[in-house]
């Protein structure tokens, strides 16, 4: 363990989040973190509380919520100046590709401003302390598409090919330059695909669960052969916390699942799951799979070598994908009233009635 381990409050952006809510509920029940995590969220339409509900009532002061922008410098300052975290993990980020296809604008402006003025806030909060730490996650999308063959490094070039990877490099590019310019201690995490609880349903997996679960069609892009590494979220919020804990200051980890599979791969697998768990009615849930039209710069092959992590930090991914899906599935059958607030857009109401005025 480090000198960082002295802090006592993490300020995490976007923890109410698909990955953020998943790692602050790491951080506060699987690791012997004795401090307060602030979950610092616009509660966008990706953003609900209520995935955090029983670690708010479990955890009580040592779990804050404050809703703010992370484009409002004001705001920023101000969750700084009330509670002035040692450590910062900034999940926040416009992240589905298909919307930045149609609407890149929000993109520029959270994934690219929303980190500059993160910067900017911890380099006057922080001064020159080397008791601090701020961790960025990004995505294994910076780059670009690799062939059947190969898997990205550390030290692979930038390739973004989208509005959303291009804005998520150039926040990279950002937290690096604060680092060798001003000397402020940053890690930055480059990971593939997630999944797990509390997935937002506009993503393949709770898309495909539940779009099954409802008799709808499967929607597959293109041949459905498209390749993604898959990081079980559980794994990932492990990965982060040791890189936040034990990682060198300045450097770059790239977190894999080791678990590459193609799109049609993984829809026919929840079609058989689903299968055993809950059979439908009328025929198989395979006979609703349906190719669409791919996306424009759809890229083929995305596959991470986590090497640098695994035997530098000696990190490991604990589950495999079958284990993994299993599981996924699991949670979506099990956790009707969450996924009825979501589909429903029930959440959107219940956050504007209790979080309305709780601007930072």
């Amino acid at each position: 363990m480090t000198a960082i381990d002295r802090a006592r409050t993490i300020l995490v952006t976007g923890g109410a989040g698909f990955i953020g809510s998943n790692f602050i509920r790491y951080v506060l029940t699987r690791t012997d973190f004795t401090g307060i995590v602030v979950n610092f969220d616009k509660l966008t339409y990706a953003g609900n509380p209520a995935s955090l509900a029983d670690i708010a009532e479990r955890f009580g002061s040592r779990y804050v919520l404050e809703r703010g922008d992370i484009c409002d410098a004001d705001q920023v300052h101000g969750v700084f100046a009330k509670h002035a975290p040692s450590l910062v993990v900034h999940f926040a980020a416009e992240s589905h590709v298909d919307r930045s296809i149609h609407g890149p604008a929000a993109f520029i402006e959270t994934n690219i401003t929303g980190t500059f003025v993160m910067l900017e806030a911890v380099r006057q909060a922080w001064k020159d302390r080397s008791d601090v730490r701020f961790h960025h996650i990004s995505t294994d999308e910076v780059y670009g598409s690799l062939g059947p063959t190969g898997q990205f490094h550390e030290t692979t070039a930038y390739d973004p090919r989208s509005p959303y990877s291009a804005s998520k490099a150039s926040s990279d590019h950002l937290v690096r330059a604060y680092h060798h310019t001003y000397g402020l201690p940053v890690t930055v995490s480059n990971c593939s695909n997630n999944y797990g609880p509390f997935h937002f349903p506009e993503k393949l997996i709770p898309l495909v669960i539940l779009n099954a679960l409802e008799g709808k069609l499967l929607p597959v892009y293109g041949d459905g052969a498209n390749v993604r590494d898959w990081l079980y979220v559980e794994d990932h919020c492990e990965a982060v916390w040791t890189i936040l804990t034990s990682g060198r200051t300045g450097e770059t980890y790239n977190i894999g699942g080791e678990c590459e599979q193609r799109n049609i791969d993984v829809v026919t697998a929840i079609c058989d799951i689903l299968e055993e768990l809950k059979p439908r009615q009328q025929g198989r849930y395979r006979d609703l799979i349906a190719y669409v039209r791919d996306r424009p710069g759809h890229d083929r092959r995305y596959a991470i070598n986590c090497d640098k992590l695994k035997h530098e930090l000696g990190w490991r991914p604990k589950h495999d994908f079958t284990d993994g899906l299993r599981q996924t599935v699991l949670w979506y059958l099990q956790n009707a009233e969450w996924v009825a607030s979501v589909r429903s857009g029930e959440y959107r109401t219940w956050i504007e009635r209790n979080y309305a005025d709780r601007n930072s």
